[in-house]
């Protein structure tokens, strides 16, 4: 029995030292599995949101050595009636508001700060279509109706081959894939591990194989798009993302502070949702919009492009909110009227009539209730009335 004993005693220390030997081996992605399972936790979900470089490896998006791109004060605006009420239901960490490139509004929530460099998630995809606008305008990309696979020959034989560059930047890629957050075992979800345990997103990508509708059909919301995109972008110009978009968008455009994306294990930039600003630095980019390209004295972005990007064009049905190249149009826009939207919140409102830039971020529990968006939209045109 004795002999029995230390068998068994034996035994568990080796279990034990094994798991040590693992956690000590595995423990960087254990620590970033850990930290998604908890990135949207009540007591987290603010700081992690203005702190995913300390969970994340991350590139930087070097910002250049010119001058900032000034946002002279203006008369201060006088906000409209709910606003209060609307910050707390929406859980609002940042806004900041510019009026004919004027900052007339600048307020930071729930113990933020204006340094804060925070989350875009699905506002960095209009990031990219702004560099893939420029990519377009140089010449390394023929037309927008060459095959994602004349560019990205990897995406071969799976869910993408047949799908054209222009159907993709219009969500109408036909793929398959599930972006339901609250199943753990949804796309989504998947890639968000794929990211957390250090694998590849091109890897992720080239392996998903069913569609539901022929390319070029229907619009569906489709994340995973976004990194084809970055996937052609890299293909025709050899270049990496975050460096490209810092010598095409960032530098001239002349932000406050340098942006950085997460990146996957290969060291890719997640472009899908993954970059990080400053909210006043969100504002400097729709200026650019608002301005059609033109910023900080130079034509960034074409002003075609611009145009292009934020029109319905899409094939969703009229009367619903719309999409354009990466960008959204809400229901009964005027001309001129788009946004960028991320979950929990995050979101940039151009306005080019009115004049009005909106930049807000939030970390919004209830941004999938069915009435959240529709009072973000709301407000954001209460805001731009009350400017006039």
């Amino acid at each position: 029995m004795r002999t029995f004993g230390k068998w068994l005693g034996r035994i568990l220390l080796m279990l034990i030292l094994a798991a040590v030997v693992v956690f000590v081996w595995k423990r960087e992605q254990i620590s970033r599995l850990y930290s998604v399972v908890t990135l949207y936790d009540a007591d987290k979900i603010v700081a992690n949101f203005s702190g995913m470089n300390l969970a994340f490896p991350n590139v930087t998006v070097e910002r250049g050595t010119g001058p900032v791109f000034e946002l002279p004060a203006g008369a201060p605006l006088s906000m409209p009636t709910g606003f209060k009420q609307w910050t707390n239901d929406r859980a609002v960490t940042a806004l900041v508001v510019l009026k004919d490139s004027a900052l007339v509004h600048e307020s930071y929530y729930q113990g933020t700060t204006d340094t804060d460099r925070r989350m875009s998630f699905s506002v960095a995809k209009s990031f990219l279509s702004a560099l893939f606008g420029v990519v377009v305008a140089e010449g390394h990309i023929a037309s927008l109706d060459d095959p994602v696979t004349q560019y990205a020959p990897s995406l071969a034989g799976g869910a993408y081959d047949g799908a054209s560059i222009r159907d993709v930047l219009q969500m109408s890629s036909g793929v398959s894939f599930d972006e339901d957050y609250l199943d753990f075992n949804s796309d989504i979800n998947r890639m968000s591990r794929t990211l957390a345990l250090g694998g590849s997103m091109d890897g992720f990508t080239e392996a998903l194989a069913e569609t539901f509708i022929a390319p070029g059909t229907q619009w569906q919301y489709v994340s995973i798009d976004t990194h084809v995109l970055s996937m052609v972008i890299r293909g025709a110009t050899g270049r990496d993302i975050a460096s490209l978009l810092s010598e095409k968008i960032i530098a001239p455009l002349g932000l406050e502070e340098a942006p950085y994306y997460i990146t996957d294990g290969d060291g890719v930039a997640f472009v899908l949702g993954g970059l990080n600003l400053r909210t006043r630095d969100y504002a400097r980019f729709a200026q650019m919009f608002l301005q059609n390209g033109f910023a900080n004295g130079a034509q960034i972005v074409p002003a075609d492009w611009v145009t292009a990007s934020t029109i319905a064009s899409d094939k969703t049905q009229p009367g619903k909110i719309q999409y354009g190249y990466q960008w959204w149009i809400p229901i009964n826009a005027t001309h001129g009227e788009f946004l960028g939207r991320g979950i929990y919140g995050q979101y940039i409102y151009i306005n080019q009539p009115l004049g009005i830039v909106i930049a807000t971020n939030a970390a919004d529990k209830g941004f999938r209730e069915g009435g959240a968006h529709a009072s973000n939209v709301a407000m954001f045109r209460a805001i731009a009335a009350a400017a006039q």
